[in-house]
């Protein structure tokens, strides 16, 4: 079977450093080109993908007969746009995440998938991590009892005024960054959805930079608490913790796992404790070999656009509830 061919539009960072080498690592997949002007930035990614072709413009990529897929990195609110212009060119389209800066404006995108008949997704790539499904099957399997409580943080610093994640002209702020971890990792390994948040968020130059969040989500077993903080001024911090009437289950590396630390996930019971361990686990490699499998056998994807619109409603929710 031929693999699939892959092209990114535009040369960030991001893309150099993590989902360039996961798209040319994964089986199965080739990166085959990339749209850039900057010929330094292009230098980066033919290092590990020789043979690279390189398009100018997002439209060249785009009119490459020889690419069947294209991932986007672009700023988030340029991701709906040229989601719908990948498709409509006849690709399969995986987009960084946020898909939006609401969850209006990815049905669009989710029309524009059906239309073309191809594979779309967000590219939240911690649902794939086995970590994670190992949470989800333990609260499914009722581990710790009845869910009560969920609590979530996720930080860093990065103060400089320039980063894109600082800018509110491209969507930045701790929420589109890394709020869409903090709040749909519980949805997915809980199953649950918000009813009602509150949210004090404190802002820098139009992005908010800490964002405090409290309420109530309810799974199939009932209604919980839920707590969360996100913030791009304070020193790293990862962690969760899903807390029942019967243990609770934590984990120490939830979402850069492999780079904050080793995926770890522990469950906490009566004078009990069961730890495992997942080392060496690339998330992004799983990502795509999941989404190759979707394109090519039709294999369900863990985290549809439909999944990623409840996601940004949830976003969505945060930001109307701030008092």
């Amino acid at each position: 079977m031929e693999p699939v061919t892959w092209g990114i539009l535009g040369a960030s960072n991001f893309a150099a450093t993590r989902m360039g080498p996961a798209l040319h690592a994964a089986k199965g997949s080739c990166l085959a080109a990339l749209a850039t002007a900057s010929p330094e930035k292009a230098a980066r990614f033919a290092a590990f993908a020789p043979g690279l072709k390189v398009h100018e413009s997002y439209a060249a990529l785009l009119d490459d007969p020889q690419i069947e897929a294209v991932y986007i990195p672009l700023p988030n609110t340029l991701h709906v746009e040229w989601g719908i212009k990948a498709l409509e060119a006849g690709k399969h389209v995986l987009i960084e995440k946020p898909l939006a800066m609401t969850a209006a404006e990815i049905a669009p995108l989710i029309a524009a998938r059906d239309a073309a008949g191809k594979c779309a997704a967000e590219a939240y790539m911690i649902v794939h991590h086995p970590q994670w499904q190992l949470v989800r099957r333990w609260l499914d399997e009722g581990r710790i009892g009845r869910l009560k409580h969920a609590d979530v943080t996720f930080t860093y610093d990065n103060p400089d005024p320039a980063n894109i994640r600082n800018r509110a002209d491209v969507g930045g702020g701790s929420i589109p960054d890394i709020g869409v971890y903090a709040y749909s990792s519980i949805r997915f390994a809980a199953r649950a959805e918000p009813v009602a948040l509150h949210a004090r968020l404190q802002r820098e130059n139009g992005v908010d930079t800490f964002a405090q969040v409290w309420g109530e989500m309810a799974g199939p077993d009932g209604a919980f608490s839920f707590a969360a903080l996100t913030s791009t001024r304070l020193y790293p911090r990862q962690e969760v913790t899903f807390q029942g009437e019967a243990g609770r289950i934590t984990l120490s590396a939830p979402f850069n796992a492999g780079v904050f630390g080793e995926g770890q996930v522990s469950l906490h019971g009566f004078n009990t404790t069961e730890t495992h361990r997942f080392p060496g686990v690339n998330q992004y490699v799983l990502q795509v070999e999941a989404f190759i499998a979707h394109i090519r056998a039709g294999t369900p994807f863990a985290w549809t656009l439909e999944e990623a619109q409840k996601g940004q409603a949830m976003i969505d929710m945060v930001r109307a509830g701030e008092i």
